[in-house]
């Protein structure tokens, strides 16, 4: 069993209580705009740390993390894009990778909005964290947390920053 912690769209923001919040998590997950390899490597010094790079990253930061990252988490096959769109209105990158191989989790950023939801014609959870830093036009800032359990996706849990 893996508990997750959840971000995306940090912007080289760094709140305290992003270790508070992810103590008891195994690893933590990113999905771009990190905003500096500092702030990933904060992240990383917390926990086992995987991350894309968004749209507003450094060239530094896109060598390190990858616009599409797939991995295996216990029995759940994961896929972690910034720009990806959202189920019925992928970005056309994410929808081609998803008619190679579709996840049973997917997870995107980008938008700064907030959204789960099962994609039925992927048969897969998609994930939006919504946005973690400061910087953008939303309101709340939320981070999630969620536990991966052989291949069950479970106890999933939104974190609001106010």
């Amino acid at each position: 069993m893996k508990k997750i912690g959840l971000l995306s769209d940090t912007h080289g923001y760094w709140d305290e209580r992003y270790a508070t919040y992810f103590a008891d998590c195994d690893e933590i997950w990113h999905a771009g705009d990190i905003g500096s390899v500092e702030l990933a490597d904060q992240f990383a010094s917390l926990k086992t740390f995987r991350a894309v790079h968004g749209n507003i990253d450094s060239h530094e930061t896109r060598t390190i993390h990858p616009k599409f990252l797939r991995f295996m988490a216990e029995d759940v096959e994961v896929m972690i894009t910034h720009i990806g769109g959202y189920p019925g209105k992928y970005d056309p990158d994410t929808r081609q990778e998803l008619i190679k191989h579709a996840p049973k989790l997917l997870i995107a950023g980008h938008s700064h909005i907030l959204k789960v939801m099962f994609d039925k014609q992927f048969q897969c959870l998609y994930i939006n964290p919504g946005a973690a830093g400061k910087s953008g036009f939303h309101q709340v800032r939320t981070l999630i947390r969620f536990t991966i359990d052989q291949d069950q996706i479970k106890d999933l849990e939104v974190i609001e920053l106010t």
